[in-house]
């Protein structure tokens, strides 16, 4: 069959792989991609939020399966749309409908989600500016530390946590009243701050059943020892030490089945990925947040992990014969670390050249048999894209996070040292990366 994926970053890169891999896979194509996604397929210049050219495009390349990775056009109806489409009936659609993907588009939308179905969260309000003034002097008398979070998507950048209340009180009014995070924070949830550790859990679900994918944990700050600001993401491991069996079963029953019979009930069409953001305190499950598409950099590490036919469980998903699925689980730890712009999360320079890429071509259909090695594989290292486009035949920056290398090893402590061992051989102008990543188990 042919596929589209829509997105352009370093998850999209890990996909692109993980398809191409697939015997159904006949032809493979991302928009707008990447120069590494144009190493496993046909790089498309059209934007994933522009529905008008992803039509054109399934129409004109016969695409079977459409898997949209990231949340803004799925928050922005592109599934409603598409579907709506007579000239699209046949086409399988990997991402959930506008309404259902308000998990991710309002945090508000989530909590009430979660109350109605008894899933465990953290207590919270919701203020708009139409009751700041209550908000104000709720903030003013909560205990602390206390969290905030914008309503709407904001690129990973709308959730404070305040340790003052005079801290709180500012930044609800710069979100609410200045508009810190333009639209997204309109409305803000103001929540209590729960004392654990956080972990990545991931299904595959068609609305009704679900298939568990490897849990993850990734870390947000910049600096080493979890310090410095919090950024998109630099760096994952998988498996996570601390979730054992008897807290996966806690998950699976009080978080992932009421998540699905909730979808179920409601009638809402969700036939994709849904991430739940986790907190584990003492030995409880709480959902911090749930995203509707996978997460980045934590793909880079599940989907290594994941074996079986992708392409024939998304197709299996979108057709609501989940059950039928049967995806296994590398028992060997992953750990993908981030290489990012000198300055990031905040300023930083674009366009410099990137060294040590071997960019060597995708295989051809015929040697789909054997998994394909990734376009910038580095000894056994396996380097996914991001931040990256092509300039006069060289590979350059053209973003924060420009790119990562993943590791599969027997331990975790192999695993890191393999990732970083890749990373040496890599070098652009003001390269960083985390060396610790995976510190606390190690």
């Amino acid at each position: 069959m042919n596929i589209l994926l829509l997105g352009s970053g370093g998850r999209e890169h890990a996909f692109a792989w993980k398809l191409r891999q697939s015997p159904l896979c006949e032809q493979l194509f991302i928009a707008p991609g990447n120069p590494g996604t144009a190493q496993c397929g046909t790089n498309l210049p059209l934007a994933a939020t522009d529905f008008g050219a992803v039509r054109a495009a399934c129409l004109e390349h016969a695409i079977d399966l459409l898997v949209v990775g990231p949340e803004e056009p799925l928050v922005k109806g592109i599934v409603d749309t598409l579907k709506a489409d007579p000239a699209l009936a046949n086409l399988a659609i990997i991402g959930p409908a506008a309404e259902a993907a308000q998990l991710e588009g309002s945090k508000a939308y989530a909590k009430a989600f979660m109350a109605r179905h008894g899933i465990p969260t953290a207590g919270y309000r919701e203020f708009t500016k139409d009751n700041l003034a209550e908000g104000l002097a709720y903030v003013r008398s909560h205990p602390l530390p206390v969290v905030l979070k914008a309503d709407g998507l904001a690129a990973g950048k709308g959730v404070l946590i305040c340790t003052t209340n005079e801290e709180a009180e500012r930044e609800l009014e710069a979100m609410i009243g200045a508009s810190k995070f333009g639209a997204a924070s309109a409305k803000v949830v103001v929540e209590e701050f729960l004392d654990g550790i956080e972990l990545s859990v991931f299904v595959l679900t068609d609305g009704t059943d679900y298939v568990l994918l490897p849990e993850a944990k990734d870390y947000k700050r910049v600096g080493e020892a979890d310090t410095g600001l919090n950024t998109g993401g630099m760096g994952a491991i998988s498996p996570v030490p601390f979730a054992d069996a008897e807290f996966m079963e806690n998950v699976r029953t009080r978080v992932i089945e009421p998540t699905v019979n909730g979808l179920h009930q409601e009638a809402l069409d969700y036939k994709g990925f849904v991430f739940f953001g986790l907190i584990k305190v003492g030995n409880d499950p709480f959902v911090i947040e749930y995203n509707c598409r996978m997460g980045d950099p934590e793909t880079e590490v599940v989907l290594p992990r994941t074996s079986g036919d992708l392409a024939a469980a998304l197709l299996a998903t979108a057709q609501g014969r989940i059950a039928e699925v049967a995806l296994g689980v590398d028992p060997r730890a992953a750990a993908t670390i981030m290489a990012v712009s000198g300055g990031y999360p905040g300023d930083f320079g674009k366009g410099f050249a990137i060294d040590g890429l071997d960019l060597t071509p995708a295989p051809s259909p015929k040697e789909r048999g054997v998994a394909p090695s990734l376009p910038g594989r580095v000894g056994e290292g396996l380097v996914f894209q991001a931040g990256t486009a092509e300039r006069d035949g060289h590979i350059v920056t053209a973003g924060g996070r420009v790119l990562c290398a993943t590791t599969l090893a027997p331990t975790l402590a192999e695993a890191v040292a393999g990732s970083k061992q890749t990373l040496e051989g890599i070098s652009f102008e003001g390269m960083y990366y985390r060396k610790d990543i995976g510190y606390e188990f190690i």
